[in-house]
């Protein structure tokens, strides 16, 4: 005969079986509120799994940058931990929805790997801007400065894990040690002297980008060193940077038997 702890155990044991055989369909069945399996749709035996996490904002990681920064603890529920690496033959997906804030960090960010200090992360994030009519996505590896400025960005690789090879993305400079194809035009900078600034704003870059933005076309220019190109808008010549001083490319008109459509 059961005893009173013994029957607990068995009762206990068939609502979890009961949960996984996804019996009475119709509604949701959990054994907490922190794991529910819900029913595919009205009707059918298919299930599917939702997993969740309190709101707390006494939780020890709210008081660390890398976890509150963007999120506002009395709305965002803590961090779900799998102990354990994950793996799926199946994509994952971050999925969007009307109120996007306090949901993804800051309301943009859809992905964040952070390296061994536990504090730079590579970032992924979408539509936090708009430019040239269109959203963008941006993708960079974000240091420990903990602002806008062009030491805040690290190096961001692309093309393979090898030293001196590939190439390189930071805020304001690429750095390409392969050899550049284009299927295309070849645009230089048309840049005049609207275009300048020679000194760095006060302001953080975010806020006053646009001023940040010819500052940085001076001091690239300024340091662009022997082979830097461009082309000043306000005299119309092509000048390069040749042992040192700035030259005028010369140019000259195309033979008369020499039409483009464009």
């Amino acid at each position: 005969m059961l005893n009173l702890n013994s029957f607990r155990i068995l009762l206990t044991f068939i609502f979890k079986l009961l949960v996984v055989l996804g019996v009475n369909a119709q509604t949701p069945m959990s054994d907490s509120k922190y794991f529910d399996t819900l029913p595919a749709s009205m009707g059918s035996l298919g299930r599917r799994v939702v997993i969740n996490s309190d709101v707390d904002s006494t939780w020890e990681k709210w008081n660390e940058r890398g976890y509150n920064f963007g999120f506002n603890t009395s709305v965002t529920p803590m961090y779900t931990t799998v102990n354990g690496v994950i793996s799926t033959p199946f994509m994952i997906q971050v999925r969007g929805n009307e109120h996007e804030r306090n949901k993804k960090r800051w309301g943009y960010h859809v992905f964040e790997g952070y390296a061994s200090d536990d504090k730079s992360r590579i970032t992924m994030l979408v539509n936090k801007h708009t430019e040239l009519g269109r959203p963008v996505a941006e993708t960079y590896y974000y240091s420990t400065v903990y602002n806008h400025s062009e030491s805040a960005y690290n190096w961001y690789r692309v093309g393979s894990d090898v030293r001196q090879h590939s190439f390189l993305f930071g805020r304001d400079k690429a750095v390409f040690y392969g050899s550049l194809k284009l299927s295309n035009a070849l645009i230089l900078g048309n840049i005049g002297q609207e275009d300048l600034h020679k000194n760095e704003p006060a302001d953080d870059a975010e806020k006053n980008f646009e001023e940040d933005a010819r500052h940085v076309n001076f001091k690239e220019l300024q340091g662009g060193g022997n082979g830097t190109m461009f082309y000043d808008k306000d005299r119309n010549i092509v000048v390069i940077m040749v042992d040192g001083q700035w030259m005028k490319v010369k140019v000259e008109p195309l033979p008369k038997n020499v039409r483009y459509d464009f």
